[in-house]
């Protein structure tokens, strides 16, 4: 009766991948979380952004021959209607929703795009909105890896 010390054939060879082809790059799915914690980051600054232009015209300074033409307040109040819901699909994300991913992208356009017509306002702090942007939904649309490993592990 002695017993033997190799591993059954089974043991040493490396995990099967997936059912349905690519496991998915582990830098999307790191950025997937990554794409989660900047949106809700993202969004709060938006809050702060938009209260900020809210309770006080003169925050930020006007551009008089801007084409697009809205008061400073009118864009506190897209900013932090943007920030809310930006914070609530960040907030999604993270917690593993199916939903959240897809909004994630559309929302992230959105608030890219409304940056972009905020330049004039706060040119830098545009720039970087954007650079944000343009990585959350960079991460969002490359992440491959099943949803229900993803939710189960974190």
């Amino acid at each position: 009766m002695s017993q033997s010390s190799t591993p059954p054939p089974s043991a040493s060879r490396p995990a099967e991948p997936r059912p349905g082809g690519d496991p998915g790059s582990p830098w999307a799915a790191g950025g997937t979380v990554f794409a989660g914690v900047l949106l809700f980051v993202d969004g709060v600054l938006g809050v702060l952004k938009g209260i900020a232009g809210i309770a006080s015209n003169d925050v930020y300074t006007r551009i008089n021959d801007y084409v697009f033409k809205f008061s400073v307040t009118s864009w506190g109040w897209i900013h932090l209607i943007l920030g809310v819901v930006l914070i609530l699909v960040g907030w999604g994300i993270l917690k593993g929703a199916a939903w959240a991913r897809g909004a994630g992208v559309a929302l992230a356009s959105l608030n890219l795009i409304a940056n972009f017509m905020w330049l004039p306002y706060t040119p830098v702090w545009a720039i970087v909105t954007i650079a944000i942007d343009v990585f959350v939904i960079w991460a969002l649309c490359t992440d491959r890896s099943d949803r229900d490993d993803w939710a189960r592990s974190g």
